[in-house]
C-alpha cells in the first residue's frame, strides 16, 4: 500500500529561529548537509562558495520547519505506525505500518527547480519501524531527487576541463616566475645595463612576478577556503564565517592590483617606445619617476574604489563572484582603456618601422618582411596586444565554445607571457648577452687568480 503524504508543504514561509534542545544535533546536522553539498556541487570555487552558503541557509529553514511539524502535529489515535523524523535529508511524518511514504523532494537542493515534481520514498515496516537496508541504514529511494545523468556528465566534463585549464596556467605562471626572477636579477646586477629602458623592463618583469605569485596565492586561498575536508563540526562554521574569508579576500585584492599594475607597465612600455620613436611624452628632469607613478600608482585609483564597493555592496565569500557587473567595470574599464591605447601605439610604431624600412630601400630585399614580422611579434607580448582580441567579448556576452576558447586563450597567453617577455627582452637581447658574457669572463678570471694565488 502506497500512501502519499501532503501535510508537509514544499515551501514554508521562513519563521523565527528555533532553539534546538541539543547543541550536538546542530553540529551533526551541519556536517550531514555539508557532506551532501560537497559531493554534489561543482568544483569551481568561485561559484560553489555562494551556492554552498545559500543551500545551507535553505536547509536550516527546511530543518526548522520540520522540527516545528514534529513538535506540533498531533499523534495518530490508533494503530501501529513509524514515528515522524528528520533524517537530515528529508522530513518524514508518521506513517502507518506496512506503507510506502512519498514526500516531495526537499526544496533546499540546489537543483530543486529540475526535480520539483519528484518524490523521495521510505517504507514503514509491518513492525512499525522504518525499513532498513542490509548495511543497517534506513532504506530510502531518492532517485527522483537526483540530478539528471546528462547534466552530471556535462558537469564532470566541465570540471575536468577547468582542472586542465588550471594546470595549464599554473605551469605557465611557474615557468614565467622562474625566468622572470632570473632576468630581473641580471638586469639589476649588471651596472652597465642600468638605463631608463631597462628600468622599465625591470619593473615590467616585477609586475609579471607579482601577478604570477598573486594568482597562485589566490588559487591556494580559494582552495583552502572551499576545498577543506570536514573532519569535525567546527570546520563547517569556520568555512561559512566571514573571518575565514578574510585571507582569500586580501588575496583577491592583491591579485586585482597586480593584474592592473601589469597592464599599466605594458602601457608604460608602449609610451616609452612611442616617446623614443615618435614624440616626447612623459619626459621631465627625472625620466623614470613618471613611469613609476603610472605603473604602480594608477592601479590604486581603481582597486581601492572596487574594494570599497565590494565591502559595502557585495561582501560575500572571497569576492570572486561578480553579481553586479557595474562594480566589476571599475577594474575592467582601466584595463580596456590601456589595451586600446597600447594597440593604437602598436599600429603607429609599426607604421614608423615600415616607413623607415622603405626609406632605407630595404623593402627590395627578401629580409624586409622578416624584419617587419620580427618587430611585430616582439612588440605583441611587450604591449599585451593579445588582450585586444577579446576586448569586446566580455564574460557575460560569451557562452558555449566561444567562452571556453576565450578562457583557454586568455589563461594560456597570460600565464606564458612573462616567459616570452623575459626571453625576448633579456635572454635574447644582444646588449644583455654581451654584458653577461663579459661579466662571466671577469668572474672566471678572478676565480683563476684566486686559485693561482693559493
Amino acid at each position: 500500500m502506497a500512501v502519499i503524504i501532503s501535510r508537509f508543504p514544499q515551501r514554508i514561509v521562513p519563521s523565527g529561529r528555533l532553539e534546538l534542545k541539543n547543541r550536538m544535533d546542530r553540529t551533526r546536522d551541519k556536517m550531514a548537509i555539508m557532506f551532501l553539498l560537497l559531493l554534489k556541487l561543482p568544483a569551481m570555487e568561485t561559484t560553489s562558495g555562494k551556492v554552498l552558503e545559500e543551500t545551507y541557509h535553505k536547509w536550516i529553514q527546511y530543518r526548522d520547519d520540520c522540527i516545528r511539524m514534529i513538535d506540533n502535529e498531533p499523534l495518530p489515535q490508533d494503530g501501529l505506525f513509524c514515528n515522524r523524523t528528520f533524517d537530515r535529508y528529508a522530513c518524514w511524518p508518521d506513517a502507518p505500518a506496512g506503507s510506502l511514504i512519498n514526500i516531495s523532494c526537499p526544496f533546499y537542493l540546489p537543483w530543486y527547480d529540475k526535480v520539483s515534481r519528484g518524490v523521495v520514498r521510505q517504507r514503514c515496516g509491518s513492525d512499525g519501524l522504518w525499513e532498513l537496508e542490509d548495511n543497517g541504514h534506513v532504506w530510502r529511494d531518492k532517485s527522483e531527487c537526483e540530478e539528471e545523468k546528462e547534466v552530471t556528465s556535462q558537469e564532470m566534463w566541465f570540471k575536468k576541463m577547468m582542472v586542465s585549464f588550471r594546470t595549464l596556467y599554473t605551469v605557465g605562471y611557474s615557468l614565467s616566475l622562474f625566468t622572470l626572477v632570473t632576468a630581473l636579477i641580471i638586469l639589476l646586477s649588471i651596472r652597465k645595463l642600468h638605463c631608463t629602458r631597462n628600468y622599465i623592463h625591470a619593473n615590467l618583469f616585477l609586475s609579471f612576478i607579482l601577478r604570477a605569485v598573486s594568482v597562485i596565492i589566490k588559487d591556494t586561498m580559494l582552495e583552502r577556503h572551499w576545498g577543506r575536508d570536514i573532519m569535525k563540526p567546527t570546520d563547517v562554521s569556520e568555512m561559512l564565517s566571514h573571518q575565514a574569508a578574510i585571507g582569500c579576500r586580501i588575496a583577491q585584492v592583491l591579485m586585482q592590483y597586480c593584474v592592473l599594475a601589469n597592464h599599466y607597465w605594458f602601457f608604460g612600455e608602449a609610451i616609452y617606445l612611442y616617446s623614443v620613436l615618435i614624440a616626447s611624452v612623459l619626459i621631465d628632469s627625472n625620466k623614470y619617476l613618471p613611469y613609476i607613478c603610472l605603473g604602480w600608482g594608477t592601479p590604486l585609483l581603481f582597486v581601492i574604489p572596487w574594494m570599497v564597493m565590494k565591502l559595502l555592496k557585495e561582501n560575500k565569500e572571497c569576492w570572486a563572484v561578480n553579481e553586479n557587473m557595474n562594480y566589476w567595470w571599475i577594474i575592467r574599464s582601466p584595463i580596456l582603456f590601456a589595451s586600446l591605447i597600447n594597440f593604437l601605439i602598436f599600429l603607429k610604431i609599426l607604421k614608423v618601422i615600415l616607413s623607415k624600412l622603405r626609406a632605407n630601400n630595404q623593402s627590395e630585399y627578401p629580409g624586409y618582411k622578416v624584419r617587419l614580422a620580427k618587430a611585430t611579434l616582439t612588440l605583441i607580448p611587450l604591449f599585451g596586444i593579445h588582450e585586444i582580441i577579446f576586448i569586446f567579448a566580455t564574460d557575460e556576452q560569451t557562452s558555449g565554445f566561444l567562452r571556453y576558447f576565450k578562457i583557454f586563450f586568455t589563461l594560456s597567453l597570460n600565464s606564458f607571457q612573462g616567459f616570452l617577455v623575459a626571453v625576448l627582452y633579456c635572454y635574447s637581447n644582444k646588449e644583455v648577452r654581451t654584458e653577461l658574457k663579459r661579466k662571466l669572463r671577469t668572474w672566471r678570471l678572478e676565480a683563476e687568480i684566486v686559485c693561482c694565488g693559493q
